[in-house]
């Protein structure tokens, strides 16, 4: 027979893990709650860092937004925030009110929930310290999937036409994971460069997203070639670019290099309202015509069901 202390000890470890199971159970329905009145729920994925994932998330709400879109993005890149920079939002605490937690508003008013605004520095890293005798690598993975649920029902969104989710790069589990907690996702955009290297790694990742379900819209090259700013002549940087054919996905569209993309991206001036006549704004702008087109497609295909 166990001793009372025995079962007085099991009797509050239960209740600690109900009330765990509860709260996560209500985080689900706020979550829920809050994308029901997102129209469209697109998430940006990349086989591996340093393809300019981020920088064409942002760019993609501009252009969406230059259509008459509502815009809002959610920065899930939790170690690598970036996103409130490209679009200028200043560092600041989320206001609260009844409603929930304000997003901040960046350029041209697109809503941004990201943890760089919670962060005192802009190169303070983002560290989860576990409690004494915890796991650190299942306590920072806990804190980290907490961390996105929060970011989704507990931010009032509002009314959007488009949520773009910016995923954290890489193959691994934790992009799919977050992909698969956004409730109704309509699809992912892929992100790579015209390098061996990127293709193999980004043809892993489709590969991945399709074994969970996800649906892929398309494929979006970017530093497709090199666009010459005096002339407007085009020619290559890292090598043949992708096709159809190789990855399986449609090609979306093929940004062209141009330097000013990271100036505007570092003065936090997005690159398509800043350029709009470059070839590369251009391109942004028709990716995101195809994405809509995609998306009212499938909507217009699932309701003559």
């Amino acid at each position: 027979m166990l001793e009372r202390s025995r079962l007085k000890q099991l009797d509050q470890e239960y209740i600690k893990r109900s009330e765990v199971v509860r709260q996560v159970e209500d985080q689900i329905a706020r979550v829920r709650a809050r994308m029901d009145r997102v129209r469209h729920k697109v998430a940006v994925m990349s086989g591996k860092g340093g393809v300019g994932k981020s920088l064409v998330t942002v760019n993609l709400a501009v252009a969406l937004m230059e259509r008459g879109e509502e815009v809002g993005i959610l920065d899930a890149d939790l170690n690598g925030p970036s996103i409130p920079t490209m679009l200028g939002v200043e560092r600041r605490p989320y206001e609260s009110t009844p409603e929930g937690a304000l997003p901040a508003v960046g350029f041209g008013g697109i809503k941004v929930a990201s943890i760089e605004l919670l962060l005192p520095t802009a190169t303070t890293p983002t560290l989860w310290k576990a409690p004494q005798g915890a796991w650190d690598a299942v306590w920072k993975g806990t804190m980290e999937m907490s961390t996105i649920r929060e970011f989704l029902g507990d931010v009032a969104w509002g009314a959007l036409d488009f949520l773009l989710i910016d995923l954290p790069p890489g193959t691994g589990d934790k992009p799919a994971t977050i992909a698969q907690w956004i409730p109704d996702l309509d699809g992912t955009v892929v992100v790579t460069m015209p390098s061996k290297v990127s293709k193999l790694v980004v043809a892993r990742s489709i590969q991945f997203a399709q074994m969970l379900g996800l649906p892929v819209i398309g494929l979006v090259e970017n530093m497709a070639g090199f666009c010459c700013l005096t002339c407007g002549a085009e020619t290559e940087l890292f090598g043949r670019p992708c096709t159809e054919e190789e990855l399986g996905v449609p090609i979306l569209g093929r940004i062209p290099f141009d330097c000013r993309l990271t100036l505007s991206a570092d003065e936090g001036r997005p690159f398509v309202a800043e350029y709009p006549d470059a070839p590369a704004a251009g391109q942004f702008r028709e990716v995101a015509a195809k994405i809509k087109e995609a998306l009212e497609l499938k909507k217009t295909f699932f309701d003559a069901l």
